[in-house]
């Protein structure tokens, strides 16, 4: 069987997963321990992340004529990828956290909703709050201002009542 044969299920497969992403991040995970990695996993897996490690040639082959492209300057020494297709700024967030308490971990760069950014970009992203949680604090920005109302409307009724 000829190489190209080996490797075209490969790209293919790096392509599909990436296809509709939201975020693509890449990261170098030289000198994480077994037990580091297994961790840093299961926090991807959790977010619904997709966290596999390719061969650079497999990435730049897949990256070839998509809004990915742009990662090729960052396709140096062993490296690994996590997809998001839900939360753009979910592989950001926990890679840059995980990078903290494992210093062998070391983010490249990526590609949030089709604009390329260097590994400080990157790190800028990850402080963006999930989804969830920026929904969470405009709810509790909206109800405020009732909750205020409704306590001034009950001391009122109090101070008559009395």
């Amino acid at each position: 069987m000829a190489k190209i044969e080996i490797k075209k299920p490969i790209v293919e497969e790096i392509s599909a997963n990436i296809e509709g992403a939201q975020s693509v991040v890449l990261v170098d995970h030289r000198g994480l321990t077994v037990a580091q990695d297994t961790e840093l996993r299961k926090q991807l897996r959790e977010a619904g992340v997709t966290y596999k490690v390719y061969k650079n040639t497999m990435l730049n082959f897949a990256f070839k004529g998509t809004e990915f492209e742009g990662l090729a300057p960052y396709l140096e020494g062993p490296s690994a990828i996590a997809i998001s297709k839900d939360d753009a700024t979910a592989p950001a967030r926990i890679l840059c956290k995980f990078a903290k308490t494992a210093p062998a971990l070391e983010v490249k760069g990526g590609v949030v909703e089709g604009t390329v950014y260097d590994a400080k970009g990157i790190e800028a992203i990850s402080a963006v709050p999930s989804r969830e949680e920026l929904l969470g604090k405009l709810l509790g920005s909206i109800q405020s201002p009732i909750t205020n109302l409704a306590r001034v409307l009950n001391q009122i009724a109090e101070q008559q009542g009395a």
